[in-house]
């Protein structure tokens, strides 16, 4: 039989699924309160030992105008004025304090409010200010050592197909984010858009990642080795591909950023200073077991090994009856499997789905693949693991907005001392 009609097939159906994702860009998502038709507006915050108040009643007068609102799960809420050349009176309502929340004696509920250049005037009312919890260095340590392995563990799910299709191919796949974006879209499409359960979603999200790989590969890759394309050509046009699918996510579902069922997990108490939710224990106990299953897979299944043939020495395993086509289509499924898993994962840590997702961390699990050494799963693992902890852990000496920069910078050191990586060979290079 042809393959033009499943082929076909295929494309049909993930052109369906990426219009499905227009479902999800009329979703409710979070926003304010809409507030009165009215040109300049009152914010108050309403706060008790650095926690919101939710449900306290906030009036403002001025002249004979009065305005009423009440506090949202934020603590805040926003009340439109007429004009902003009359002084305001900003009242909270004592009586509108939910159970348990009280204020301390002598404390003001009315405060006045004037406008200044601006059409906006913020008021804020603290009921008990939160108390500065100090921590030690070493409790800082260890928190920030469990969350970089939890980011290892999710980074080294992408960065173990990515180096499988370099191994096997000898591609550096600059759209390998955008197939980790695919993976939190379908989640997000399944879990919100069709209301599965979350459970369902992510299975199916994670086959659906398989079949996209699968029709990259038939579609684009496979044909574009038969022509003989060098492997700077074929950088190029991944680079190309990597910006066509970021912008059409970003057609469909916008630049805001979604939240996947069940991102709010409360922490996980008696833990001592390692603050992890349940969401993130089952999300490093998902990882562990996948990696598990693959090292077995790629280690005692004859496909497996031979992977490993192929990505040592193509032309060898060709000559050894290997079919070569066959198991790089085996590698795309399984790359674009274990991508999709991890923009999943990726989605409760950040935490939200956004349609530059995957492009975030794109850098750093290049960064993995060549420290751990390139065309090695095991060494992505290890790189992995290394570039979470440095990128969590560094921000003890630096500011968090530069974490992923020092995680570069210590590739880059280490990469001179042993460029071929922590498991590469040395013959590899050059």
């Amino acid at each position: 039989m042809s393959t033009r009609r499943p082929l076909r097939w295929i494309v049909l159906f993930l052109g369906a699924v990426l219009a499905g994702a227009t479902l999800f860009a009329g979703l409710p998502t979070a926003a304010h309160a809409d507030t009165e038709d009215l040109p300049y507006t009152v914010v108050v915050n309403v706060r008790t030992g650095g926690e919101p108040v939710v449900g306290a009643e906030i009036t403002v007068t001025g002249g004979d105008f009065t305005g009423q609102g009440v506090t949202s799960d934020r603590g805040n809420v926003r009340i439109g004025v007429p004009d902003k050349d009359r002084a305001y009176t900003v009242e909270l309502v004592q009586t509108s304090l939910p159970s348990g929340v009280q204020a301390p004696e002598g404390f003001d509920f009315t405060q006045e409010a004037e406008f200044g250049a601006g059409r906006t005037i913020t008021k804020n009312f603290t009921l008990e200010a939160g108390q500065r919890a100090t921590t030690s260095f070493f409790d800082q340590f260890l928190s920030r050592a469990v969350n970089g392995l939890n980011f290892g563990l999710m980074l080294a799910l992408a960065a173990i197909g990515l180096s499988l299709v370099f191994g096997t191919t000898g591609l550096s796949n600059f759209a390998h984010g955008e197939m980790v974006t695919f993976g939190a879209l379908a989640a997000l499409l399944f879990s919100v858009g069709f209301d599965f359960p979350i459970w369902l979603a992510i299975p199916l999200a994670v086959a659906v990642s398989a079949g996209f790989g699968l029709g990259m590969d038939a579609g684009l890759w496979r044909p574009l080795r038969r022509k003989g394309l060098g492997t700077v050509q074929l950088m190029i046009v991944s680079i190309g591909l990597s910006l066509a699918l970021r912008y059409v996510y970003q057609m469909f579902v916008g630049g805001g950023t979604a939240q996947l069922p069940g991102g709010a997990a409360a922490t996980i108490p008696g833990l001592g200073p390692i603050r992890l939710t349940v969401t993130d224990v089952v999300s490093m106990v998902v990882s562990l077991v996948v990696i598990g299953a693959f090292a077995w897979w790629l280690m005692r299944t004859r496909i497996g090994r031979a992977t490993r043939a192929v990505s040592d020495n193509p032309s060898l395993a060709a000559a050894s009856g290997i079919d070569v086509d066959a198991v790089v289509r085996v590698v795309w499924v399984l790359a674009a499997a274990l991508a999709g898993l991890s923009g999943v994962l990726w989605a409760y840590f950040r935490p939200g789905i956004k349609w530059d997702m995957g492009t975030s961390i794109l850098l750093l699990i290049f960064a993995a693949v060549t420290l751990g050494g390139l065309g090695t799963a095991f060494g992505a693992l290890i790189g992995s693991i290394i570039v979470g902890m440095l990128v969590e852990v560094s921000t003890l000496w630096i500011p968090s907005d530069m974490k992923y920069v020092g995680a570069l910078a210590v590739l880059i050191v280490i990469l001179l001392f042993r460029p071929q990586g922590i498991l590469g060979r040395r013959e590899r290079i050059g």
